[in-house]
């Protein structure tokens, strides 16, 4: 069984018992969060396809940690003018594990 889930404006393929990373979310650490915009749910031989969502349908995960992602670095250069910048970004994740779809 799997659902496809809009998480912070972005759709994830979540199945039961699994660990995700996702966008940074407000709620602290060891906290249940449900989501409940839920695109389409699948259990192996039926599937439901929201439209766009699917109504009663819900995801519950707990959230383990709040971390940041590796470093991007962004490198601009413009030749013969000695221009050259370079800047970084650490993105803020949040990691879950997916306890139950219904």
């Amino acid at each position: 069984m799997y659902a496809i889930v809009d998480i912070a404006g972005q759709q994830f393929k979540v199945t039961e018992n699994t660990k995700y990373y996702v966008p940074k979310l407000k709620q602290e650490e060891n906290t249940e969060v449900v989501f409940d915009r839920v695109l389409l749910l699948t259990d192996g031989k039926t599937t439901k396809i929201g439209n766009p969502i699917i109504e009663g349908a819900k995801v519950t995960a707990t959230i383990l940690a709040h971390l940041k992602d590796d470093k991007v670095i962004v490198f601009k250069k413009k030749r013969r003018i000695s221009y050259k910048k370079t800047r970084g970004h650490r993105q803020e994740l949040t990691r879950i594990e997916v306890k139950s779809i219904s």
